[in-house]
């Protein structure tokens, strides 16, 4: 299982400890991990509108591993401030993308030699205005913009804060040949679909548990959504599959912005309530969120949102769920969706946040019975195909 690499899994998972904005007065808790989800969320919106309106072709696998690279190198970097980090990119670009492979190689051990190189390839390339990158760039500045109009409110008087202001608007402006973002400038439907999902990095996972780090659903979503892809890499799936994976995963728990977090036992405590519960978010859904997005991507985005844990393709327009799972060699143009993988991706990403508190030393009873549980669910649900089990052991090897 070389792609789906336990290390770079868990890197991805420190970015939940990375806080953005700590040299400002914060209304909130803002960390990296939650600005990626925001930025790959915001990102779906402006390929679609790119892809659909102006009919320019969108690489969608190359568009997410570019956020997963550009990911790893913050990580790397941690918190540079915007001036710092372009004047040595400027100036010392090479130098900078090769400390970050050299980071990159030496702690995360065992990855995968194909994908380090598209890593490698990504930063070295001179291609910088394919539309894929374009689109990641303008998602990174519309994100940073819907923090700093929350951070701009405590800090309205802070030296220097109206410069950041102009400087965020003037790199946003620069995109503005894309059609998305002009279309979120204008603030109405397609800015409130992006806003209900930021409302996201509000709700916090495992409300009745202290841990560390507090991730929430929105930082969640990401989680799932990469190991999603890296599942999908491993079991060698297709372009339109790995894709459909890894944005149904992102979009999992977007009803919650709705309903919020109807815990499992609440669920599962009354024969049927499941299926209620599942019939209003579909009507809340329906009612609050779809209408910000064109009419025409309704039926694209149901198929992507509804159902995310049930394997599925479209035949003719329907989806078709599949009890047995799909077999490797589906046929792309069916658009499968693998949900059990998701369901087991959400599990283990679950499973991340309560081991990783348990071994800080900030645990309760809830936690380790949910830890508890969640390793005897996972362990039920490893194949001979996909071995979650094994990934669970390397996790717990793992010096956190």
């Amino acid at each position: 299982m070389d792609a789906l690499n336990m290390h770079l899994a868990y890197k991805f998972f420190e970015a939940a400890h990375m806080q953005r904005w700590n040299d400002h007065i914060r209304p909130v808790e803002f960390t990296e991990l939650d600005k990626q989800a925001h930025k790959m969320v915001i990102a779906w919106v402006l390929a679609s509108f790119q892809e659909r309106e102006r009919g320019e072709a969108v690489d969608w696998t190359q568009l997410i591993e570019g956020a997963m690279f550009s990911f790893l190198q913050r990580i790397v970097l941690t918190d540079l401030k915007p001036p710092v980090f372009h004047r040595i990119k400027r100036e010392k670009g090479k130098e900078l993308n090769q400390y970050v492979l050299r980071e990159v190689q030496e702690n995360i051990p065992g990855l995968d030699p194909e994908f380090l190189h598209r890593f490698q390839s990504y930063f070295e390339e001179q291609d910088t205005e394919s539309v894929e990158r374009r689109v990641l760039r303008a998602a990174h500045y519309l994100a940073t913009k819907y923090e700093f109009n929350l951070v701009y409110a405590a800090n309205p008087r802070m030296q220097g804060v109206e410069e950041t202001m102009r400087n965020i608007e003037m790199q946003i402006e620069d995109h503005y040949d894309l059609i998305g973002v002009q279309r979120i400038s204008l603030q109405k439907k397609s800015h409130g679909f992006i806003d209900f999902c930021g409302q996201l990095r509000f709700q916090q996972r495992w409300a009745r548990s202290p841990r560390i780090p507090r991730t929430t659903v929105l930082g969640h979503m990401l989680m799932v959504a990469n190991l999603s892809y890296l599942c999908a890499l491993d079991q060698g799936f297709g372009p339109r599959r790995t894709c459909n994976n890894y944005f149904s995963a992102l979009f999992h728990d977007l009803p919650e912005v709705l309903t919020k977090d109807i815990i499992s036992p609440v669920k599962k405590s009354v024969v049927g309530l499941e299926d209620v519960l599942e019939g209003y978010e579909r009507e809340l859904v329906e009612e609050k969120l779809l209408p910000l997005l064109p009419s025409q991507w309704h039926r694209d985005f149901e198929y992507l949102l509804f159902h995310p844990f049930q394997d599925r393709v479209r035949e003719n327009g329907r989806t078709e769920f599949q009890p047995d799972g799909l077999p490797l060699d589906t046929d792309e143009a069916l658009d499968p969706v693998d949900g059990s993988i998701i369901k087991t991706c959400d599990l283990f990403a679950a499973y991340m946040e309560a081991e990783t508190s348990i071994r800080y030393g900030i645990s309760s009873k809830t936690l380790q019975h949910g830890r508890d549980d969640l390793r005897h669910i996972i362990e039920e649900r490893s194949t001979d195909r996909l071995s979650f089990k094994s990934m669970m052991l390397a996790f717990d090897k793992m010096d956190i």
